[in-house]
């Protein structure tokens, strides 16, 4: 019998990134992109429902049988783990992702160090692009940490869920969650303005009325950072003015003009010579020209600018893994990165309903004592069988009685050549 402790640690100590659990299916794993199955761990649909009602709070229970899924963030064995619950075919499935246990620098991520410039600002907006699993949650949160530490500011962050818990180091960080601390983003925004933040933190930009309200924040003079999912720089700021109707898209482009202080698209790229996949980035610098451009609506000539704005900073794909990375001496593993925290992240944030009084214990001091020694049985699909990763190479051998440390050892020696994101 194995604790989901246990797994945890393990696949972080091998580099994994991603957990896939569905019942009756062995479990799934991710490494540098690509995925391997452990096929002697499974879990019938009845044990990953018992899973299930241990992670979740009834808060989380609610959500699950109204919407049919649930995005929320852990603490397991010293790891912060972003996890979403949904419903397929086999019943309730889980999709992990593990984060970094401490929140790590942008020189520990690989990152180019000139990409702290940013936190300088002291207003305007400040995009993150990128898509899913390309590692934008982590970037700002690189980016507040370093607020944290340099200035004293009060940071407040919109997030679904919460992922990085944030210390009082100089900064003073009030970190709310969707579905628990604010309805929706919309409103969350609307109470924002009368907390007087300095800094603000919008987790997805995705609606035309939570983009125009992040706009008139960073107007007012609060430094706003929000992510948002695009692939370019100019799929992000097409995607900004295309979110309204047409009747008010020149007033959207003069308000992003005026308020825009960078985009930053990220990628994940796995480097052969090094064994692991890498940020690299697009940056695009909100130079008089750049804000020029987007107020005139000619958004298709910023990509060719970035090509030529090395001077102020600027980079495409190509250009930053050409000038930067293949420049980089010293390079900081995931694995890392991704070792749980010998301390504990704090958890002191009410989930009592709206009303006089509360006093209620947080949702993860509720659920530390139910997943501490989890006992979810994770039996032996068969006694002697082959895992195969997608890419077709590197056969993995195991044996049904075999050590879940010794089964996941296996990923040490195949790092696998990612796909790129």
């Amino acid at each position: 019998m194995y604790s989901l402790d246990d797994l945890v640690v393990e696949c972080m100590q091998q580099g994994c990134t991603d957990l896939h659990i569905s019942g009756d299916h062995p479990f799934v794993v991710r490494k540098n992109g690509n995925i391997s199955y452990l096929k002697e761990l499974v879990l019938t649909p009845g044990e990953v429902d018992g899973l299930v009602n241990e992670l979740l709070d009834p808060i989380q229970k609610k959500i699950l049988s109204e919407r049919w899924s649930v995005d929320l963030a852990k603490t397991i064995a010293g790891s912060r783990l972003r996890i979403n619950v949904f419903r397929t075919h086999r019943g309730l499935s889980l999709a992990i992702r593990f984060l970094p246990g401490r929140i790590p620098s942008v020189e520990q991520l690989n990152l180019l160090p000139s990409l702290q410039e940013l936190t300088y600002h002291r207003s305007g907006l400040i995009l993150i692009c990128g898509a899913t699993g390309s590692g934008k949650s982590t970037t700002i949160a690189s980016l507040l940490q370093k607020i944290n530490m340099t200035k004293s500011l009060h940071v407040i962050t919109l997030e679904d869920p919460i992922e990085f818990r944030f210390q009082t180091i100089r900064s003073f960080f009030e970190q709310r969650e969707l579905g628990i601390h604010f309805q929706n983003f919309e409103q969350g925004l609307i109470d924002i303005l009368r907390e007087m933040p300095d800094v603000v933190l919008v987790g997805e930009l995705r609606e035309p009325e939570p983009i125009r309200l992040t706009l008139n924040a960073a107007e007012a003079g609060h430094l706003v950072f929000a992510t948002l999912h695009a692939s370019t720089v100019e799929e992000a700021l097409y995607r900004v003015c295309n979110a309204f109707p047409l009747d008010v898209q020149e007033y959207v482009r003069h308000q992003l003009s005026s308020s825009l202080n960078a985009v930053i698209v990220q990628q994940l790229h796995y480097k052969p010579e090094l064994g692991f996949r890498v940020p690299v980035l697009s940056v695009l610098r909100a130079t008089t020209s750049i804000k020029r451009m987007i107020r005139e609506g000619k958004l298709s000539q910023i990509e060719n600018t970035l090509e030529m704005g090395r001077q102020e900073g600027m980079y495409t794909f190509e250009r930053y893994d050409r000038e930067f990375l293949s420049q980089k001496r010293n390079f900081v593993s995931p694995m890392q990165i991704l070792q749980p925290s010998k301390e504990e992240y704090p958890e002191k944030e009410s989930t009592s309903q709206p009303g006089i009084g509360g006093g209620e214990q947080s949702k993860e001091q509720a659920q530390k004592t139910q997943i501490s020694t989890p006992s979810v049985p994770l039996k032996n699909a068969g006694p002697e069988f082959e895992i195969q990763g997608d890419d077709q190479e590197g056969l993995y051998h195991l044996k049904g009685d075999e050590d879940l440390a010794e089964v996941l050892a296996q990923l040490r020696d195949d790092s696998g050549e990612g796909t790129e994101d």
